[in-house]
């Protein structure tokens, strides 16, 4: 964190830019419809607000509300908010905080508890305004209308048909990283979803 943000991030990302091939076409169909979501939003609003949504905002919502973030700021692209939430509000996973870690972003706690809520440092003494901890999808920390709701998990699709104030809704599932939970497998397999969800959002922000 000394010289910039996230280089070793960078540097994974710069890796995966070669590998849009490992997207399935008919993944690619949803991506482009989040790229073009988010290039709708900003024509008409002037911005474009990004709400990713899970079950438990714990895992992967929290994950790409920072990775797409990190990737549109990275490339110079301004008007982009990223937020994340639940239908319920747990805690931002341990595991997944680890995951963002390994690669380079610096989550530290800035109130502790058993919800806690975190900033995330771009250099050793200067913090986004962000926050990230666990919450419903229509806390008051999140934005209450003209948002691109992107849900991210089957049980959040099932269960918000309907998103309210949303300018658009759009379902990109992942594989939850849970399941490797207590396993040898479980600190590989919260980085591959790390390098998986950069890799998606990487191939959205490319065509912003």
């Amino acid at each position: 964190m000394e010289k910039n943000m996230q280089t070793q991030f960078l540097e994974t990302v710069s890796l995966i830019g070669q590998e849009s091939q490992i997207i399935s076409e008919e993944r690619k169909i949803t991506l482009d419809q989040l790229a073009q979501s988010i290039k709708d939003s900003m024509a008409n609003f002037g911005f474009a607000k990004v709400i990713s949504v899970c079950t438990h905002n714990s895992r992967r919502s929290q994950l790409m509300q920072i990775v797409l973030q990190f990737l549109a700021d990275q490339k110079g692209i301004s008007g982009i908010e990223t937020f994340s939430g639940g239908t319920e509000g747990t805690a931002f996973n341990y595991r997944m905080v680890d995951a963002l870690r390994h690669f380079g972003f610096d989550l530290r706690v800035d109130k502790p508890g058993e919800n806690p809520v975190y900033q995330l440092y771009e250099t050793e003494d200067s913090a986004r305004e962000d926050y990230y901890f666990s919450k419903r999808f229509d806390n008051s920390y999140n934005p209450q209308e003209q948002f691109i709701a992107v849900m991210v998990c089957d049980e959040a699709d099932v269960a918000c048909p309907f998103v309210p104030g949303a300018f658009n809704r759009i379902s990109l599932p992942y594989i939850d990283p849970k399941v490797s939970d207590d396993t040898p497998e479980e600190a590989q397999t919260y980085q591959d979803k790390v390098v998986e969800i950069a890799r998606e959002m990487r191939y959205v922000v490319e065509r912003l």
